[in-house]
């Protein structure tokens, strides 16, 4: 503030502060005295007696206090007054014609007015840090946490707060509805705290409030609790619940349904769904919107589970008992995560082994079972080395290519018998294969040529084989032949390729490729030696570790394992319908110059949004991507770097989430912590005045000048006293 010049009068600055009020009773009491004595005596000249006294006393009293003139530069400083505003997506709410943060604004010019002088400073909360408070805009943070905010205060270096206020509707995340008086006044230690409520009216709403479930598991049932609330003067007595799975192709997949018995405003849901695949799945939970409802937004939730699995069910289907298929299948075994269920030395319907069926130790390949009935049970399919055309699976392979582009995983290992070499070429599974297959190929589909593979620069990168590179650097052992195999595929990317054989391209021979399909992935490793790793000169190094680090990767990327998926994607902040947010990528070396980001909404129409990716500083391995503002619903991200396969995030926005899941506002919450903390509470609606410390003066340049120099009061004391004795005696007073 700008210091003002002031003059005042004032005592001896020697005095102690009482010493004038002291001198000024005297003086008082001496007067009265007088006054009662003159009224006792009945001689004349009591006018001259009084005056003369009185001059007399008020000059003694001057000469003892010494009055001065007291110059100064003052500056008025008011007490400093943190107001707390709740910036939660509840405050964007209607309160009759206009929303909360509205009344919540209106307030807070009203408490400025109020209180000029003070020092007013405004923290938003909402959720873990502070924000700045954005006056006329709505709210949209997901949390309305009180103590966060506190705690952050307690820490902050500033100057102790005088006052602090509170405004808000009252529907608070933290301290929650039940706390108790003394966990109120914890959140402010030796404060007086006062309250605004912005909202009093409870809105005609029915609305899905909280919906609560333990980790997800696929292929087991999953207990699901939903809480329905109805208030605001609606009668709800029975509200349907539907629980859908959105997903990218088709309409969303029913679930559970049941009905919801309203009672006292509330009602408990207990449902059960099981969901068919692992990975990121966005739940919709929805009630039918009734009549009057005024906020039909909060009657439909999404809830993103990240479905783990109990264990990989992993079907591995070889088509002869080579070093390669031992190898797989025991390692397969051995993985306590891995329930395997595996068919080798396979008996065709055409072999006659000239012995009755409960002779046989091997029985027909049961295909039909498999491939019609039982294909959506299994995360992943392993073909190996395994020849379609003599067991009638040709009429399957369209079923397991919609298995794989549905979400399934799919490797095909090399062989004798593999890729070409086991008619797969121009058929339904070669086209969701990371590689092209040329049918024309025939006794040539496979090089009997022994072959060391290498890396390509995409393979040096890929954390997939980050486990083996890291026990072999770049040495491989030598493998026993190759399959013949074509290009990959656009979206797909090959990891390992032949040293010396090339496609009719030009391109060196892929030997390792993995590739998205639809919503599924796929892996054509046109090798069966890499058994190698563990039975070779290489392999006796590292103990035979490098097999299993193979197929750690492998089987961990189809299976959408962080660890080994090129970036790992987060949004910044929850997803608000409506606003703009912000995609976060990160990834182990650096992405490259290209990032392509598709975005998807799940549900019927599987419409694309369009999402620009601006180019990438060089070096960079965090790219935040700016998302446009989107509507209500689940979508699903894909980000890819350069040619590599894409990361899928899966993730809902929401017009309220959780702080319209409960429209109801809660003024007896900010009520108690008002009383609770010896504060003040008020409404949004009425003018602000809030009982606050008083301004501090601090002053600045003081000087100090006496009115009259002390002699003269001295003098003129004395000399008053002097007239005053002598008028005394003349007039007959001793």
């Amino acid at each position: 503030m700008t210091p003002e010049h002031v003059t005042r009068l004032g005592f001896a600055q020697d005095l102690p502060p009482w010493a004038p009020l002291v001198a000024g009773l005297l003086t008082l009491a001496s007067l009265v005295l007088l006054a009662v004595e003159l009224r006792r005596s009945e001689r004349a000249r009591r006018g001259l007696v009084a005056v003369t006294a009185a001059v007399a006393q008020l000059a003694l009293f001057l000469a003892v206090v010494r009055p001065v003139r007291v110059a100064s530069s003052e500056s008025v400083v008011g007490p400093r007054v943190v107001v707390m505003v709740d910036q939660s997506r509840s405050l964007a709410l209607k309160d009759g014609a206009e929303a909360r943060a509205k009344l919540r604004d209106r307030a807070l010019e009203s408490l400025r007015k109020s209180a000029p002088s003070a020092r007013i400073s405004m923290i938003g909360f909402g959720g873990d840090k502070p924000t700045k408070v954005a006056v006329g805009a709505l709210p949209t943070e997901s949390h309305s946490d009180l103590r966060k905010a506190t705690a952050h205060l307690a820490e902050s270096a500033d100057e102790r707060p005088e006052a602090l206020v509170v405004v808000s509707d009252g529907r608070l995340e933290d301290p929650p509805e039940d706390a108790t008086d003394a966990a109120l006044v914890d959140l402010f230690p030796g404060a007086k705290v006062h309250t605004i409520a912005t909202t009093r009216r409870v809105p005609k709403d029915a609305s899905v409030r909280r919906v609560s479930a333990a980790g997800a598991v696929a292929h087991v049932p999953l207990p699901l609790r939903v809480d329905v609330g109805c208030d605001g003067g609606m009668t709800c007595k029975e509200l349907t619940v539907v629980a859908r799975e959105l997903r990218e192709n088709g309409p969303p997949a029913l679930l559970a349904s049941g009905v919801a018995n309203v009672k006292d405003g509330i009602a408990h849901l207990d449902l059960t769904i099981t969901f068919e695949r692992a990975g990121p799945r966005v739940l919709e939970v929805a009630i039918e919107t009734p009549e009057g409802d005024e906020i039909p937004e909060n009657d439909k939730r999404y809830i993103t589970f990240n479905v783990t699995r109990e264990r990989i069910r992993v079907l591995h289907v070889a088509g002869r008992p080579t070093n390669d298929v031992r190898a797989l299948r025991q390692w397969l075994k051995g993985d306590a995560s891995v329930d395997l269920v595996a068919f080798f030395i396979l008996r065709t319907p055409t072999d006659n082994p000239n012995a009755s069926s409960d002779e046989l130790a091997l029985i027909p390949f049961p295909v039909d079972e498999l491939f019609s009935e039982h294909l959506p049970s299994f995360d992943a399919v392993v073909l190996q080395d395994f020849d379609a055309q003599p067991y009638n699976m040709e009429k399957h392979l369209p079923a397991l290519a919609n298995y794989v582009r549905a979400g399934g995983g799919l490797v095909m290992v090399g062989g004798p018998n593999s890729f070409v070499a086991g008619g797969y070429a121009d058929t339904p599974l070669a086209e969701v294969l990371p590689v092209r297959l040329d049918g024309a190929l025939g006794a040539t589909a496979a090089d009997q040529a022994k072959v060391v593979p290498t890396y390509t620069d995409e393979g040096r990168d890929a954390p997939l084989l980050a486990p083996l590179r890291k026990l072999l650097g770049d040495e491989l052992p030598e493998m026993p032949g190759a399959n013949v195999l074509g290009d990959v595929r656009e979206g797909s990317i090959a990891l390992m390729r032949h040293p010396n054989r090339s496609t009719k391209s030009g391109l060196r021979m892929p030997l390792l490729a993995i590739g998205d399909q639809g919503n599924g992935r796929s892996v054509a490793l046109g090798l069966d030696g890499a058994w190698q790793l563990q039975f070779s000169d290489v392999g006796a190094r590292t103990s035979g570790r490098g097999y299993g680090a193979l197929w750690d990767g492998l089987l961990g990327w189809l299976m959408r394992d962080p660890r080994y998926e090129p970036a790992q994607l987060e949004l910044t902040s929850d997803c608000v319908a409506g606003q703009p947010g912000t995609l976060r990528v990160h990834t182990p070396a650096y992405m490259g110059e290209k990032v392509h980001l598709d975005l998807v909404r799940l549900g019927a129409d599987g419409k694309g949004v369009n999402v620009p990716v601006a180019d990438v500083p060089r070096g960079a391995r965090t790219l935040d991507i700016p998302l446009p503002a989107l509507a209500a619903g689940a979508y699903a991200a894909r980000v890819r770097l350069g040619q590599a396969p894409a990361t899928r995030r899966d993730f809902a926005c929401e017009a309220g989430g959780d702080e319209w899941a409960d429209s109801r506002p809660d003024p007896e919450r900010l009520k108690r912590l008002a009383k609770a903390t010896g504060g003040s509470f008020q409404w949004a609606d009425e003018p602000v005045v809030l009982p606050l410390p008083k301004p501090t003066v601090v002053a600045s340049e003081r000087h100090v000048s006496p009115i009259v120099p002390p002699w003269v009061l001295v003098l003129g004391a004395a000399a008053s006293l002097a007239v005053s004795l002598f008028v005394r005696r003349r007039s007959g007073l001793a």
